[in-house]
């Protein structure tokens, strides 16, 4: 990174969102001042450089924002793309990611928030939904040890701090996902063995505390 660069990056521990960026940033060996954010307070910082969504997590690069999770990871990837490549040269290969990326982003949180927000039937039916997205990128996944072969990429990167929620998922859900989906969670194992993934993560029990401070505002206690 050169002298002049300046990164901050406005964070959230619990977040899976802020996570990615946090992997990225450790993939490629970068310094960043982080600055945790209270969502039920926001920043003026934080209204001010993303005025659209207000939330995290933003990455600020001397002096400007770049926000949405898969974007700044994009721009990360190609800023510093002297190390750890993280999409794929082959225009039909980084599609492909990017097309997994997006299933991840409009599938895994929703429905997973809808199962934690919900009870009775339409909790059984996010359950059980959420369990065939697990499949479906089982299948994408195959005998491979990461989405992108040998090496941890672009789509390891945007599922990776699920696993963070994996362990909410399980007990709101009454399942497990040793039983219903284990090699995403072989897969997970070998991310962690990964520096820049282990120290990016919330524990699991974390993020499940501010789960369950969710279901209690949502009503679904």
């Amino acid at each position: 990174m050169a002298q002049a660069d300046q990164l901050l990056l406005l964070d959230l521990q619990p977040s899976p969102f802020a996570a990615r960026v946090r992997i990225a940033l450790a993939e490629k060996g970068l310094k960043y001042e982080s600055k945790e954010e209270d969502l039920s307070n926001k920043s003026p910082l934080l209204l001010k450089m993303n005025p659209v969504h207000k939330q995290i997590p933003v990455l600020i690069h001397n002096g400007r924002p770049i926000c949405e999770s898969m974007s700044i990871v994009e721009y990360i990837d190609e800023i510093w793309n002297h190390k750890s490549p993280l999409l794929p040269s082959d225009p039909y290969q980084r599609a492909h990611a990017r097309f997994w990326a997006d299933y991840i982003d409009k599938k895994i949180y929703p429905i997973g928030r809808m199962l934690w927000a919900s009870k009775g039937e339409t909790k059984e039916a996010s359950t059980k939904e959420l369990i065939e997205c697990f499949k479906t990128l089982e299948g994408e996944l195959g005998d491979k040890a990461y989405f992108g072969g040998e090496s941890f990429v672009y789509v390891d990167v945007a599922l990776i701090p699920f696993y963070s929620v994996f362990y909410a998922f399980e007990k709101l859900g009454n399942f497990s996902m040793a039983v219903e989906s284990p090699k995403l969670l072989e897969w997970a194992q070998r991310c962690l063995q990964k520096e820049s993934v282990a120290k990016s993560l919330c524990e699991p029990s974390k993020v499940y505390e501010v789960v369950l401070e969710i279901r209690k505002e949502l009503g679904a206690e």
